[in-house]
């Protein structure tokens, strides 16, 4: 009977600490918000990976044989460095992508110049050099395989990949 006390003594203390919300933080979760307004991690949360790949876009497309950013491309790495500029605890690697057509060597260039082009961009807006690092995998990481313009119009990109932390050299 003993025991019975106070396993529901202990349920009773679990459920009323999930019922409140004691712990104030910077993201406006304190009296009066709603618990899960912003999750912190989760793409609710402005600081988050999560949130910088679903929220401000994490690539930018290119047009055939080209590593010149479109203006769509160039919205979205606006958006890129503000938010880097914003979290300076963070580092990105940009990997440069290609489609499948041409060889091996000219996708590697390609997606060199298109990781290039980003980087350049950041940097421009203000983002450090040193919390850049680039990488070119050309056509060998495609999203997308068929033989169709729509699969090589997603494999002509730059993706902006967060790390938390220093770049390793």
């Amino acid at each position: 009977m003993k025991h019975l006390a106070i396993a529901v003594l202990v349920g009773t203390l679990a459920l009323s600490a999930c019922s409140k919300n004691r712990f104030d933080n910077d993201y406006g979760a304190g009296a009066g918000a709603n618990a899960g307004d912003i999750v912190p991690g989760s793409a609710s949360d402005p600081r988050s990976p999560a949130y910088f790949n679903q929220t401000i876009g994490d690539r930018v497309l290119f047009l055939v044989d080209q590593s010149t950013l479109t203006p769509e491309g160039s919205e979205v790495l606006a958006k890129q460095a503000a938010w880097l500029i914003e979290n300076t605890s963070y580092t990105a690697v940009i990997e440069g992508h290609a489609d499948e057509q041409g060889t091996r060597e000219y996708n590697l260039a390609l997606g060199a110049r298109r990781a290039s082009a980003v980087q350049n961009y950041l940097i421009e807006r203000g983002v450090a050099p040193n919390r850049l690092q680039t990488v070119s995998y050309g056509k060998e990481r495609p999203l997308e395989i068929c033989s169709q313009e729509a699969c090589y119009a997603k494999n002509r990109r730059a993706v902006t990949v967060l790390a938390a932390g220093a770049l390793s050299s």
